[in-house]
């Protein structure tokens, strides 16, 4: 029977099987979802994990061993920013304190010697990078021993025009001409001066660290006459109290007429004139006593010039050369378009004109005056070659540049691993080197014509040694045979 019979209205029935409309949504694009509710457990543990990260994060990059900055920033920085700009944010990172620190305490077998003192290690970073001295404890916490700022000129200047920087990528080098731009003599002393504690740290260095070595590389103004040491005169007199090192720069390819300061008759006067300037110096308040002065030199001198220089450091007050500084040469070999540039070439292509350099001038000099080598400097084993030719102590400069702030742990490192296989130490390999290569000077015959005792002692060590390869020959010979 129909339902309408039962007396049920149609409007009941029509509302009873129909289905509800559906409401039209008010929710748009732009609506927002009703926020997550946050509880303290929650919040504390993402807070946790905040910490943490950011604190793993900062262990990570303080560390000069982290591959993050060899592998990221480094190559990030040399794609974004050109050559010029890019040095010039690593000296204000490293002048910030936001660089990286080498965690790791030297090795004994890393310790060198130099003029009477023990220094932790023998890398340094050459003159070049921090030009006006603003990143020296940056520098040092990198764990470099000797550290080099400069050139220093006496007035302010520019430096040759931009672009003068330039990255040759495919030979991992650089072509500069920057021309010594410099803050000059007034701006730097600031800022050594501002290191300096009120009160004695109970260092005697001027690098404010007691196996450490602070130098101030002097240049001089592109405005000055050329044969004119009167620029170097005033670098002695205005550093000589706040450094342990002076480094006469005669070597840049970059100011007009300054090589011509390394032939002899003008070194001869130049040298004369910044050891005069030096002993005239009362001993130092910082370090109770007088800088040391070391010259620096180019690697594209022949034979005939270094022997030259050689007499006249010999017959001079200079305490030890760096070689060497970049070359106007450009090898055969070089892959990079940008090696037609003006300037000096520095990295790995001038490795063999620096050793070659350095070689030669070991056998022109006497034992007592140190060679510090610089040049393609950039495996611990670049090093160790270095030490084998009679250098002292090493300084890097382009490799820090490509492989940025871990390059001196690094090259310690592998230079341990080299120590290790030849069973030495650093000392042992410099000193046999020296002993062996270095010149000496020969006795003379007495009027009645026998030869003085050091003159027979000298003859008989060479003997000796003689001997002693004759023997080892020997001993391959018959351990090959059997």
């Amino acid at each position: 029977m129909p339902i309408i019979q039962h007396g049920i209205s149609k409007a009941l029935v029509r509302t009873s099987f129909n289905c509800p409309k559906r409401v039209p949504s008010t929710r748009s694009l732009f609506t927002k979802s009703a926020p997550v509710k946050r509880t303290p457990i929650r919040t504390g543990i993402y807070a946790t994990a905040f910490v943490l990260s950011t604190g793993i994060f900062a262990v990570y990059y303080f560390d000069a061993r982290s591959a993050l900055h060899r592998y990221v920033l480094n190559p990030f920085l040399r794609n974004v920013l050109d050559a010029e700009t890019s040095h010039k944010f690593a000296v204000k990172a490293l002048k910030a304190g936001l660089a990286p620190k080498d965690p790791v305490k030297d090795d004994e077998r890393l310790k060198c010697r130099i003029w009477g003192h023990d220094i932790a290690n023998p890398v340094g970073v050459a003159a070049g990078f921090d030009k006006d001295g603003e990143a020296i404890d940056g520098l040092f916490d990198l764990g470099f021993s000797w550290v080099e700022i400069g050139s220093v000129t006496p007035k302010p200047q520019s430096g040759n025009p931009r672009p003068r920087v330039f990255r040759l990528s495919e030979d991992s080098a650089v072509i500069n001409r920057y021309g010594f731009p410099s803050k000059g003599q007034a701006s730097v002393l600031s800022r050594i001066r501002a290191r300096i504690p009120t009160f004695s740290a109970g260092s005697d260095r001027a690098a404010l660290r007691e196996d450490a070595i602070l130098a101030v590389n002097l240049g001089k103004n592109k405005e000055s006459p050329a044969d004119s040491i009167d620029d170097f005169v005033a670098g002695v007199r205005a550093f000589g109290p706040y450094s342990d090192v002076l480094v006469v720069n005669v070597s840049s390819p970059n100011t007009p007429g300054l090589r011509g300061l390394q032939n002899r008759d003008v070194l001869e006067r130049l040298l004369d004139g910044v050891t005069k300037a030096r002993d005239d110096l009362e001993p130092s308040v910082l370090t109770s006593r007088r800088p040391r002065l070391v010259l620096k030199i180019a690697p594209d001198l022949d034979e005939a010039q270094l022997v030259d220089i050689a007499d006249v450091i010999k017959k001079s007050k200079i305490d030890g050369v760096i070689v060497s500084n970049t070359t106007v040469q450009r090898p055969k070999h070089l892959g990079s378009p940008n090696k037609t540039e003006l300037g000096g070439l520095s990295g790995p292509p001038i490795k063999p004109y620096s050793l070659k350099a350095l070689r030669t001038l070991r056998t022109y000099l006497p034992a007592s005056v140190p060679l510090i080598g610089c040049g393609g400097i950039s495996t611990g084993n670049d090093a160790l070659e270095y030490a084998k030719a009679g250098a002292c102590m090493v300084q890097v400069y382009t490799s820090f540049s490509y492989d940025g702030v871990g390059t001196c742990r690094r090259i310690k490192d592998e230079l341990m691993d080299a120590l290790a296989k030849e069973g030495k130490t650093w000392e042992q390999v410099v000193s046999e080197a020296v002993e062996k290569l270095s010149w000496k000077e020969k006795t003379a015959v007495n009027k009645s014509g026998e030869v003085g005792v050091g003159q027979l002692i000298l003859e008989a060590e060479e003997l000796k040694s003689l001997l002693d390869k004759l023997g080892d020959k020997m001993k391959e010979e018959t351990l090959s045979s059997s």
